[in-house]
């Protein structure tokens, strides 16, 4: 499983966005291809630097819940 972070704030987490509701909802991907693409997409519409992360899914489950974010 991987997700995204910002290269500049890396050690500050993974990379979410706020939903309609205000709610932070994370991007979980599968195949690292996939968080590549989003990630170049991002940089190109946000221009910001972003790094693809390995992650274990399950403690990133946990963390999500911990911290009530929702994730996709």
């Amino acid at each position: 499983m991987y997700l995204l972070t910002l290269k500049e704030n890396k050690d500050e987490g993974a990379y979410a966005v706020q939903d309609k509701y205000g709610d932070k909802v994370l991007f979980l991907f599968e195949e690292e291809d996939d968080a590549i693409r989003y990630a170049m997409m991002l940089e190109d519409q946000e221009d910001k630097s972003m790094d693809v992360v390995e992650v274990d899914y399950e403690l990133d489950i946990k963390t999500c819940k911990i911290h009530s974010y929702k994730y996709t």
